[in-house]
């Protein structure tokens, strides 16, 4: 399988830094879980056909070949706009939908076969594959024939198409080309599309591939993970969150909510789609319904057994009699279910993360992003250790800002640059005794 220089090699270097493939396998241990056009619904929208074809098309095959086959779906609407202009055909949108007459229908339909054609043999090329499903998978009403014209309302996803092609080794590449009665073909938005399959097939995963590669904040940098339960009203009242980010916040609340709690939203590039799926830390924006999460400044309000059991059941090993009635606690913050949760405690006159625990259900769910994003807000500075074994080392690295190996442990820094005190850290923390029986 040939693929594109900047994608293999995040490839190479995500699997480099899995410690023996255990972060990896856990993912796709548990994406294999699922029925196999249940695993993604993967969107791809025009520009990235334009633009990024090889890169997608690399990270597509690449999902195939480890055993996982998403349900893709692209649209094509820089590609219509310029067909359009030059067969003199006038653009004209309702409420920002695209009126669709005949003449526009007709460029519609050549535009999408085109672009499923070029697709599907990006993926062959590959070595994998790939059906395209022009027409046939989405039955569809007209929205509202007198103000719209030909553009399509999703009546009926037809599962029986995507399963076939499923069951017979490829990718199934789907265009938003819909049937109304009659067998007239109709435009189908997008968005709506992408909505009618997620609710027909209930997936894992609902990844959006875009060129920026995320929802941005409004300093213009990618926001790591959003966690509807706790940010979605911040976000919808904050002024900076206006037009197109309103609307897509918008969207994929509706996607959620008709999805299963355990169903996740990725935004990211092609060449991030691979480390986005298979790594806790990702490379994009992951958006979950989620949980609460609660802060706490001491143990009142944290019950203690749940908080062990987490604990023990994400590291998989017996705490010490008496661990947790032994620590200075600065701060915890806990998912409502007890499924993540991190401990902060004075040491010293450092802040330390004694342990930072998500139990294996719930990786991939978003919820390590939403705790560390959590206590790192408040916590600029802090130090943590972990063996050099541990497969969540690869996180750890890329959100540190330092680490170095002492014994069997490394000792990792964020926020720290005096290297004296990171000096009198590493000592102090490596010479912990171990939280748990031996």
């Amino acid at each position: 399988m040939t693929q594109t220089a900047s994608t293999r090699q995040t490839i190479v270097q995500l699997l480099s830094n899995m410690s023996d493939g255990k972060e990896i396998r856990a993912y796709l241990q548990r994406f294999s879980e699922v029925d196999r056009s249940r695993f993604a619904v993967i969107k791809i929208g025009g520009a990235i056909l334009n633009e990024q074809l090889e890169e997608t098309a690399s990270a597509l095959a690449f999902l195939h070949t480890v055993g996982l086959t998403p349900i893709v779906l692209h649209g094509g609407g820089p590609q219509l706009d310029l067909a359009l202009q030059e067969r003199g055909v006038e653009t004209k949108k309702v409420d920002g939908l695209r009126v669709t007459d005949e003449a526009t229908l007709d460029a519609a339909r050549d535009v999408f076969i085109g672009e499923n054609i070029k697709l599907v043999e990006a993926v062959r090329g590959q070595g994998v594959e790939a059906e395209g499903l022009i027409a046939g998978v989405i039955e569809a009403d007209y929205l509202d024939k007198d103000k719209f014209g030909l553009v399509g309302a999703p009546r009926q996803i037809r599962q029986g198409l995507i399963n076939s092609v499923v069951r017979s080794g490829a990718m199934p590449i789907l265009t938003c080309l819909g049937v109304a009665p009659g067998g007239q073909l109709v435009n189908v938005n997008g968005d709506t599309a992408t909505r009618a399959l997620v609710e027909a097939l209930q997936p894992m995963k609902i990844v959006f591939l875009t060129g920026t590669g995320g929802l941005l904040d409004k300093h213009g940098n990618i926001m790591h993970s959003i966690n509807f339960a706790s940010d979605y009203d911040k976000l919808m009242n904050a002024k900076w969150v206006e037009g197109g980010m309103r609307l897509k916040l918008q969207e994929i609340k509706r996607l959620l909510e008709a999805s299963p709690l355990s169903t996740s939203v990725s935004i990211t590039t092609p060449a991030g789609l691979i480390r986005e799926l298979f790594t806790h830390g990702g490379s994009g924006t992951l958006v979950r319904m989620g949980e609460t999460i609660s802060e706490h400044k001491t143990r009142d309000g944290v019950d203690k057994a749940k908080t062990i059991a987490l604990v023990e059941d994400a590291f998989g090993r017996k705490l010490k009699a008496g661990w947790w009635d032994e620590l200075d606690i600065h701060e915890i913050q806990m998912s409502g279910s007890y499924r993540a949760g991190a401990i902060l405690t004075k040491l010293d006159d450092f802040i330390y993360l004694d342990k930072f625990a998500v139990v294996e259900e719930a990786r991939g769910e978003g919820l390590s992003r939403t705790i560390w994003r959590a206590f790192v807000k408040d916590n600029p500075v802090f130090c943590w250790r972990s063996r050099t074994a541990n497969g969540f080392n690869a996180f750890y690295h890329d959100s540190a800002d330092g680490s170095v190996r002492a014994g069997p442990w490394t000792v990792f820094w964020k926020g720290e640059h005096d290297w004296s005190r990171i000096e009198r850290m590493v000592k102090r923390v490596a010479a912990l005794p171990a939280s748990f029986v031996e």
